[in-house]
């Protein structure tokens, strides 16, 4: 396997182009606030260096690939926060039913949408070792059950 994208020695994963194009054209993102500039997948984006965390979304239809490290609950709630604000977060996160951030910042308050199969991150020779999900934030969505992504 690849060992630097399968490895606690990286924690940015590349979108996959088929994957962002499909939720695309659903949601129309406007701001990719997690990428670099090589692997951005809108115009308007934030790099590590520009710390998309501390700046103002609003306005904003937000396509989020977060790091899958120890900073992934801290975007999370930026996510979920942008949308008690009225603006549109789509994140895809690692399918972790068991963590304290599924439980506090996704599970009933989101909408889920499992990936099918494991992901092919960008530039990776393999799938991901892991299921991932589609979690959607958005005004007003009050979640009991868990909507496939087929």
């Amino acid at each position: 396997m690849n060992d630097v994208v399968f490895s606690s020695r990286s924690d940015e994963w590349a979108t996959p182009q088929w994957l962002f194009d499909r939720l695309d054209a659903e949601f129309h993102f406007t701001l990719d606030p997690c990428s670099t500039d090589e692997n951005a997948k809108c115009k308007k984006h934030y790099t590590r260096e520009d710390d998309g965390l501390s700046k103002v979304w609003t306005g904003e239809t937000v396509w989020c690939n977060p790091p899958y490290g120890k900073e992934l609950p801290l975007w999370l709630e930026k996510c979920a926060k942008h949308a008690i604000g009225g603006g549109t977060a789509v994140m895809l996160v690692p399918a972790r039913t068991d963590t304290r951030w599924f439980h506090k910042w996704v599970y009933e308050k989101a909408e889920i949408r499992f990936v099918k199969g494991r992901v092919k991150f960008g530039g990776a020779k393999y799938n991901a070792p892991f299921p991932s999900m589609i979690v959607v934030f958005r005004e007003g969505y009050d979640a009991k059950g868990i909507l496939p992504m087929v």
